[in-house]
């Protein structure tokens, strides 16, 4: 049987659970997947699990490192079921016709949700995977940690994200970061040199993965700290998985809580969150990692997601200041006229399509992404098990898959 026939029954089965008003949180069931083995950290960095193993792992994620969780709501928001179908999805990619068929196997995506106007489409699972499956998200993390600042403005935590880091973290005063905003940290352009080179044991990503797992108390900012400025605050944008942790202790002094608390307390728990979700964090009552380690529920990364697409307003109240999701997911430009995919640590449209209908994505390594549409007002969430941290599926991050989606939900 096809795929596409499987999502039809399975869609006809979702329809009936999500025909309720709200829905029963999934933690009161044992998670599924508790006893599986799994790898560790260095393996998933050095691409050295099998797919089964590597499944296991992405989905049990917080037996890696110690992990706090994000408390689920009590009164879980409801995902309705849409009166619309998914129709035969064909996208182009590079010349060529394929199916959703084909994106599926060739970028091994374990499952994924589409919403239109808060309403879910479709959603299908694969490798075991289930609505209780909680999945990484890598550097989707970076996406959530971008929200969180925006909240901390708005709740009067942060003056502006023009103020230096050292302001809230004083302990950064006499480092590369001397001198670097926020706005600076969320664009990746604090001029810190950086290698990200996931599967270098030598690369500063790595030495950061190192200090982690050695769970030692101010480890991870002491890899921050000792880093060199290679060019001016805002001038160059260069990828820093680190610099997200400056923007962690940013918030965590600021607001006084732990991002896990702050999140479920701001966004997690009042969206109606489903699932307790889970983020890493550098050491005993120490900081959240906040270019990774976060894992929650397919449903509740689309909740996240709709939210986002919200602006941030959840049941009349404003968690968001004014227009700063589409700040945040808009492109940005630096002083000598370069301008670049990205924004307040979200990626942004670089097709034609894309640009006009104003999208963005959170996109972690190994395939993850949560893809947004302000225009046509649609989420789609894939989780991914790339044997590879980059380069791992045949269409990547290419957004022909998704727009094809939204092309076949776009009203008359």
């Amino acid at each position: 049987m096809r795929f596409y026939q499987k999502w039809i029954i399975q869609l006809t089965l979702f329809a009936l659970s999500y025909a309720l008003v709200s829905c029963t949180p999934v933690d009161e069931h044992p998670y599924p997947h508790a006893d599986e083995p799994i790898g560790s950290a260095h393996q998933i960095y050095d691409a050295a699990l099998p797919h089964d193993l590597a499944v296991n792992t992405y989905r049990n994620i917080d037996r890696i490192f110690a992990s706090r969780k994000v408390p689920r709501s009590e009164n879980p928001a409801a995902l309705p079921s849409s009166d619309k179908l998914l129709p035969d999805i064909h996208f182009t990619f590079q010349g060529s016709i394929y199916s959703m068929d084909d994106y599926i196997e060739q970028n091994h995506v374990a499952a994924m949700l589409i919403l239109k106007e808060g309403k879910n489409v479709h959603e299908f699972y694969r490798f075991g995977n289930t609505e209780q499956t909680r999945w990484m998200s890598m550097s989707i993390a970076k996406s959530i940690v971008s929200t969180l600042i925006g909240a901390a403005i708005r709740d009067g935590y942060i003056e502006n994200i023009e103020d230096p880091v050292t302001r809230y973290v004083p302990s950064l005063e006499g480092t590369a970061y001397d001198g670097t905003s926020i706005r600076n940290v969320l664009m990746m352009t604090s001029g810190v040199a950086w290698n990200e080179d996931y599967t270098d044991p030598g690369s500063d990503r790595r030495r950061l993965l190192d200090a982690q797992i050695s769970q030692q108390p101010g480890a991870v900012m002491d890899v921050m700290k000792k880093l060199e400025r290679e060019h001016e605050p805002g001038t160059v944008y260069r990828y820093n998985t680190g610099e997200i942790q400056i923007a962690s202790e940013v918030l965590y002094h600021a607001t006084g809580k732990t991002l896990s608390e702050y999140l479920s307390e701001r966004i997690w728990h009042p969206m109606g969150a489903e699932a307790d979700a889970f983020w890493w964090f550098d050491s005993e009552d120490g900081v959240e990692i906040g270019g990774s380690g976060f894992a929650a529920t397919l449903r509740d990364y689309g909740r996240f997601g709709q939210f986002v697409l919200n602006n941030g307003v959840i049941n009349g109240e404003a968690i968001l200041p004014e227009n700063w999701v589409q700040k945040a997911g808009s492109h940005k430009e630096l002083p000598d006229g370069t301008e670049i995919d990205y924004g307040y640590l979200w990626w942004t449209a670089e097709t034609t399509a894309g640009r006009r209908d104003g999208a963005f994505s959170a996109d972690g390594i190994f395939g993850q992404t949560i893809y947004l549409n302000p225009a046509e007002n649609v989420v789609i969430v894939v989780w991914s098990a790339w044997p590879y941290p980059e380069q791992s599926g045949k269409f990547d991050y290419d957004w022909s898959v998704f727009e094809a989606v939204v092309d076949s939900l776009r009203q008359d």
